[in-house]
């Protein structure tokens, strides 16, 4: 049965009353570690997404993308183009690990993207660093989870976000996150309908 105007507004305000008195006990203030993992599309889209939000905020931002590096993505295209002076685009890899076939190679890129990411992370003007497509790296031991996670924990500064996409984020990853969220697929048109990747949807 539908609420009447009035019993609408009546659960509102009891609903605003309860939201207030939660948000006094609200007052923290930190540079987060991110985590977006899973089988679905999305994560680093969201990452970028993050990106744009705080170019707005006039927020410097360092983007170091490993493994899928091959692509011309639209991203990399656009913050190049358009804000090379606040936002630093590394690209690491060579490619996904089937296309390269050369492991020592990954992971001499991965190694070097890690290397990019910690200068970045440390510039305490760098607000917000993505590592896009890190725990990919780190799935294949390209990168030591243990050293990933002790750095993250021991030399971010404060205030800095750092948000790490890929699938299969390593628990160790997970435990150490402020903020894990995981793309669930629901339906795919590669798999239903033979739809490759195209610009503008994938890159």
């Amino acid at each position: 049965m539908t609420d009447t105007a009035a019993e609408h507004n009546a659960r509102m305000r009891a609903l605003k009353a309860e939201r207030d008195e939660m948000m006094k006990t609200k007052k923290v203030k930190k540079g987060l570690i991110l985590v977006h993992t899973g089988a679905g599309k999305g994560k680093s889209s969201s990452g970028f997404g993050m990106i744009m939000r705080c170019l707005g905020h006039g927020m410097k931002c360092g983007v170091v993308q490993f493994i899928k590096g091959g692509w011309e993505s639209g991203e990399k295209k656009f913050l190049r183009t358009h804000f090379a002076d606040q936002c630093e685009f590394v690209v690491s890899g060579e490619g996904f690990t089937w296309e390269t076939q050369d492991r020592d190679r990954d992971i001499a890129a991965a190694r070097a993207g890690w290397e990019a990411a910690k200068r970045m992370i440390r510039d305490p003007d760098m607000r917000f660093v993505l590592l896009d497509e890190i725990n990919i790296a780190l799935r294949y031991d390209y990168l030591d989870i243990g050293e990933v996670v002790a750095f993250l924990q021991t030399e971010k500064p404060t205030m800095t976000h750092v948000c790490l996409t890929g699938r299969n984020a390593k628990p160790e990853l997970i435990d150490a996150a402020d903020l894990v969220t995981e793309m669930t697929e629901v339906k795919h048109p590669f798999k239903t309908q033979g739809v490759v990747a195209q610009r503008g949807t994938e890159y």
